[in-house]
């Protein structure tokens, strides 16, 4: 097929190397802006991007696209089968929707009509599902809302962080929208309607999500430390100050009394906290806002810890 495709995290770019494994024809990548970012406001390419000037793929950055009058005239130009979008960070115009044959194919990580929104992996992750996946979907005017062409289940293991579940994801999505590109060649593919009432969100993660509320149980804060990485992370705070929780995990020899949610509990070199319903966490390694991060042993050594000390509740 003569495609479109548009991307931009590398979350995107296992898709665009697959297409063009296989033999479809590229004619242009979408991705976002160049932009600076961090400290030194160093500007960052992204990684579809990399991917495309590696290859010698035609690559276009429009700042906007609804009412970009150039873009759509190059897109009618080249006539493609189909747009293939893949983690773009843009609302796709109705313009854009209507032009291709095969319309705007998109690849979602969650098997919708669960998940849908900017952060499937994420939440999945942090509300402790077991199963996920990856959806093709027809993309309309809604929130992740088109109908669905196939989908693949993925496992969560115990354990495993958003980080390391994303490429999983990237990778099943790339031979998924493979797939679906074929069904929709030969004409054997047939789009099924969302079931709306089944629809659960996954919003855009907030610098908020990451404060721990200790009153949660143990696996339910670590489940959402899994989700959460890299960013908003999980933090807290201690003695007036920010504390980062780079590492934790449940204990496995849990103390036998029950305390207030967000006691530490000394042990040697191990630092645990009680969180709620008598459940406990053991502390692995952490950072004091403006410090370095450190591993337990060192952030306990010489850390005189009053009777009932405990990290500061929401």
């Amino acid at each position: 097929m003569r495609l479109v495709f548009c991307g931009t995290p590398q979350f995107a770019v296992p898709t665009l190397k697959a297409l063009s494994r296989v033999g479809h024809r590229v004619d242009l990548v979408l991705s976002q802006p160049d932009r600076a970012s961090g400290r030194g406001l160093e500007v960052q390419i992204s990684p579809v991007k990399q991917y495309a000037e590696q290859h010698g793929l035609a690559i276009a950055q429009p700042e906007k696209i609804r009412n970009n009058t150039e873009l759509q005239e190059h897109l009618r130009a080249l006539s493609p089968d189909a747009i293939v979008i893949v983690a773009y960070g843009r609302l796709i115009p109705l313009w854009m929707l209507s032009l291709p044959k095969h319309g705007n194919l998109n690849v979602h990580a969650s098997l919708l009509p669960t998940y849908r929104g900017a952060a499937p992996i994420q939440w999945a992750v942090a509300n402790g599902e077991m199963e996920t996946g990856v959806t093709t979907m027809r993309i309309d005017e809604g929130l992740d809302t088109g109908d669905i062409l196939l989908q693949e289940r993925v496992p969560i293991l115990p354990g495993q962080t958003s980080v390391e579940l994303s490429p999983v994801l990237a990778e099943a999505g790339a031979d998924l929208m493979v797939r679906t590109l074929v069904g929709l060649e030969q004409g054997t593919l047939q789009a099924t309607p969302q079931d709306h009432r089944r629809a659960t969100l996954a919003p855009i993660l907030e610098r908020e999500d990451g404060r721990i509320d200790w009153t949660r149980t143990a696996q339910q804060i670590f489940n959402r430390w899994r989700g959460f990485q890299p960013w908003p992370g999980a933090f807290t705070s201690f003695r007036g100050k920010k504390l980062i929780l780079h590492a934790m995990e449940l204990a496995a020899d849990a103390p036998g009394f029950n305390t207030p949610p967000g006691t530490l509990h000394r042990t040697g070199n191990r630092l645990l906290v009680a969180c709620g319903e008598a459940t406990w966490l053991d502390l692995l390694e952490l950072q004091v806002e403006g410090k370095r991060r450190l591993p337990v042993e060192a952030f306990v050594n010489g850390l005189s810890l009053a009777e009932g000390e405990r990290l500061d509740p929401r």
